[in-house]
């Protein structure tokens, strides 16, 4: 759906976790069992549809028409961008789980600032409202919550955190949210007017991870979707090539162990070269490495020209760390720190 201004790029995302009920033996596909019918309901009240999909073992990957969606067999992850109404999705999803005998032990939401923040319906119209929402969907049993708005060096570029949970985050995994503005004019080029395999090897998206197994949508006339999957980790693509409002996302998941995790970021960036990148990075549990953040800075300077304009951590109960950096290309004129730590 566009805007008269253009098309939003910024996605909203909402993570739901689960635990079983009963043995996990009895149901080891999980949540991968609810039907592609349910599905396409839960979907359509959030105005948007499954365009292609791909599985492994491990997870099920859907492309949306707004975005992806990842399911695994105790996990969901939806993301969706223009004016979608992400959060209608989480009382649907929750029941279609407790058919599965799954209850909801965590839910995070997150997103960036909205180019078009006048062009979203309720409640994305204001990230208070969309609090409200998500306290009243979710049970009281997610005692641990927290909301909390990350600025950034530019007041229009913050990061919006939600969280709750049942008891503290085990996960090893960390999770990677990048957000690209001010692309490269050239090479948005390569989205417009081709197919989606077009588009992943003429932009280089195919060289960021050779092992994955890349499934990919191009839109018309311009704009693409990709979701990979490796194993048990996903990486997914979004792009709105249009001037003006040109935007990609990309997005990860990783280990604190992963010596690559910065080049991986690189070869991500180097794809669109923005004018600015925001970085949001949640470790889940006790996770948290300063060196992860500082490694990534590094190399986006060295490498890629990006200077760190802010750096903001913190700590969310029972769900992790988010740390939160911004950057922008030593060719743009920035104004002095405003808001936030400067790097």
């Amino acid at each position: 759906m566009v805007d008269v201004s253009g098309f939003e790029g910024f996605e909203k995302r909402l993570e739901l976790r689960f635990f079983r009920d009963k043995d996990p033996l009895e149901n080891s596909m999980g949540l991968r069992l609810i039907d592609f019918e349910s599905l396409e309901k839960v979907l359509e009240t959030v105005q948007c549809t499954v365009v292609s999909a791909i599985a492994n073992q491990s997870f099920d990957a859907y492309v949306l028409s707004e975005s992806s969606l990842f399911i695994y067999p105790t996990k969901i992850i939806i993301k969706t961008c223009g004016t979608t109404k992400l959060l209608k999705s989480i009382q649907p999803l929750v029941l279609l789980a407790r058919n599965l005998n799954l209850t909801l032990s965590a839910c995070r939401y997150t997103r960036g600032s909205f180019i078009f923040p006048n062009s979203q319906p309720f409640p994305h119209t204001s990230f208070e409202e969309e609090i409200v929402v998500l306290e009243e969907a979710i049970p009281l049993s997610l005692r641990y919550r927290k909301a909390s708005v990350l600025p950034s060096h530019e007041p229009s570029r913050a990061w919006h955190v939600f969280s709750a949970s049942v008891d503290f985050d085990s996960d090893s995994f960390i999770v990677v949210e990048v957000c690209m503005t001010e692309l490269d004019r050239f090479l948005s080029r390569s989205f417009f007017g081709r197919n989606g395999k077009e588009m992943t090897r003429l932009s280089g998206i195919d060289l960021i991870n050779a092992n994955a197994i890349v499934c990919d949508f191009a839109f018309d006339p311009c704009g693409y979707s990709m979701n990979s999957v490796d194993g048990d980790r996903y990486s997914t693509i979004h792009v709105t090539p249009e001037e003006g409002f040109s935007y990609a996302s990309f997005e990860c998941v990783a280990s604190v162990n992963d010596e690559d995790i910065a080049l991986v970021l690189k070869r991500a960036v180097d794809v669109f070269r923005p004018g600015t990148v925001s970085i949001a990075t949640t470790y889940g549990g006790e996770e948290y490495n300063d060196e992860v953040t500082k490694r990534v800075e590094s190399v986006l300077e060295e490498k890629l020209g990006l200077e760190c304009r802010s750096r903001r951590v913190e700590e969310f109960p029972g769900s992790g760390t988010v740390v939160y950096q911004s950057f922008t290309s030593r060719r743009k004129i920035v104004l002095p720190e405003k808001n936030g730590d400067e790097c």
